[in-house]
């Protein structure tokens, strides 16, 4: 396999895997969502930023590795931020 064969495998596999961790995250987000007749738990928001932070990392890794494009990051990390954000909103709305 060349080298430029190698390097469009590797950036879907890249794409992919980032898509599948998005996914994990946004599955969290929902099941929050689901439950926002029980008590909000500190301890879930802090798992859910830390794994947006970590999830944020990973992006820019493969921005600067070459296995995506920054806009294709941006577009994942974007979504998943709107996601949370709507879910603080509900949460600050239940709250009130």
């Amino acid at each position: 396999m060349s080298s430029s064969e190698l390097h469009p495998g590797l950036n879907r596999k890249a794409m992919d895997l980032l898509r599948q961790d998005a996914d994990k995250i946004a599955n969290l987000i929902e099941v929050q969502m689901a439950n926002l007749t029980t008590r909000q738990c500190p301890l879930y928001e802090e798992v859910l930023d830390t794994q947006m932070y970590g999830f944020s990392r990973q992006i820019d890794f493969a921005v600067r590795a070459g296995l995506i494009v920054e806009a294709a990051g941006k577009e994942l990390l974007s979504d998943l931020e709107r996601r949370l954000a709507q879910l603080y909103e509900a949460l600050s709305r239940k709250a009130e």
